[in-house]
């Protein structure tokens, strides 16, 4: 079998692998669920080759993430439920109905316009969606809040929890009132150790990153970005903290935090002159 452009192709050599006697043991043991972890990892590691600006990278993390898409559909497909043509069929009606301004009639000629026309109909199809639960006799979701994955990473359930509780009216109208809540926030944290209760404490820093997701999404901010961005930043100059004490024959053990912290300072001066921003 040779390496090939062609989708039939990679769907062939999912086949053979999961094909018993002849496939590859660790291949044939996998379910759904064994699989989701490692299709939460790649569509990660397409992000950071994203932020990373690595195109190169980025063409191989798109294909290790189709091949998670084309896993589930082969294991789905062994079950009788659908396979890898039902899934674009799928994908392919629902970019159709979702665009009527592009491939219908409709008129939507803003960002603003297609946004609302996009809420309209996914708001829509959920009711289809829950109709088609209920005939089946499944739960039905219900709530502004129904429909937000529990498995999604933290500050991005958050930032869309809140969300679709701004869209029916439970929302700040100014950032600053946001930013107010934070304060409160803070305060509480110190009154909770102020009374030696680490664990109201930390109860407190669960309403205060909250808070702060909800700053991130009032300025139009991915709150999952824009950590991952700082965490980023973070390693950067950590690093240029440890190549400093490096040159000087010395590790972060050997240094004190004072130290450490005029290193850091000089490696943010530094990242800022280079990008000709302004000095704190």
């Amino acid at each position: 079998m040779k390496p090939s452009r062609d989708i039939s192709g990679l769907l062939e050599i999912m086949q053979a692998l999961r094909t018993p006697q002849t496939g590859c043991p660790w291949d044939l043991e996998q379910n759904f669920a064994t699989i989701a972890p490692y299709t939460i990892e790649e569509a990660y590691e397409v992000a950071d080759a994203i932020a990373r600006g690595d195109l190169e990278d980025l063409r191989d993390e798109l294909g290790d993430l189709l091949l998670q898409v084309v896993f589930h559909a082969r294991m789905a497909q062994e079950q009788g439920a659908f396979e890898f043509g039902d899934v674009v069929q799928a994908i392919t009606e629902k970019m159709l109905r979702r665009h009527p301004h592009v491939f219908g009639d409709e008129n939507a000629d803003q960002p603003d316009a297609v946004r609302g026309l996009w809420e309209d109909i996914k708001a829509r199809e959920k009711a289809e969606k829950a109709k088609r639960q209920a005939a089946r006799g499944g739960a039905t979701p219900e709530g502004a809040l129904a429909g937000v994955p529990a498995a999604l990473p933290a500050l991005m359930r958050a930032q869309k929890l809140q969300s679709k509780a701004g869209r029916v009216g439970f929302d700040w109208n100014d950032p600053q009132a946001v930013l107010a809540k934070i304060r409160e926030e803070t305060e509480e944290i110190a009154t909770a150790l102020a009374r030696g209760d680490r664990a109201a404490a930390g109860e407190e820093v669960g309403d205060l990153i909250f808070a702060a997701v909800n700053l991130a999404r009032h300025v139009d901010c991915d709150a999952e970005s824009a950590v991952r961005a700082t965490n980023q930043k973070f390693e950067r100059r950590f690093g240029s903290i440890e190549a400093a004490l490096a040159r000087q024959g010395r590790g972060p053990t050997d240094a004190t935090l004072q130290e450490m912290d005029d290193l850091w300072n000089a490696a943010k001066r530094e990242e800022r002159s280079a990008a000709n921003e302004p000095a704190e």
